[in-house]
């Protein structure tokens, strides 16, 4: 049976999502179809002469284990400016029954991040 959103705004439809911990847990084992999509500011560095310069890395990993070739990710090169930008993330991942998936930011630039609200992850079983 189909179940009401949990939240307003929010489509929501079996148990896997921990909207609390932000993990997505594989009920079956199978491969799923990942995306996010992060709206970011980024603020200029809180002291004067330092680099603004550097990248950005999101990923979606699985069991938190961040290794090439069983993650997702996209990369982008911050530049001097700051402001709000957008980075998505989307592929495919092969999931054990039991494990999760969830999202990672690894900011080399130096200067503060803070992810908005109408940031999205999301999680579709695809086959077994």
């Amino acid at each position: 049976s189909l179940s009401q959103p949990e939240r307003e705004g929010i489509f929501h439809r079996g148990p896997g999502l921990n909207l609390t911990s932000g993990q997505y847990t594989a009920p079956i084992a199978g491969y799923y179809a990942f995306t996010t999509t992060l709206h970011i500011v980024r603020r200029e560095p809180r002291r004067k002469g330092q680099g603004c310069r550097g990248s950005l890395r999101v990923l979606i990993c699985v069991q938190s284990r961040c290794k090439h070739n069983s993650n997702l990710e996209a990369v982008s090169r911050l530049e001097s400016s700051s402001g709000l930008f957008t980075i998505s993330v989307t592929g495919t991942l092969y999931l054990q029954a039991g494990q999760y998936a969830s999202v990672f930011v690894d900011n080399t630039a130096g200067s503060p991040l803070t992810v908005q609200s109408g940031s999205d992850f999301s999680a579709v079983l695809l086959g077994v």
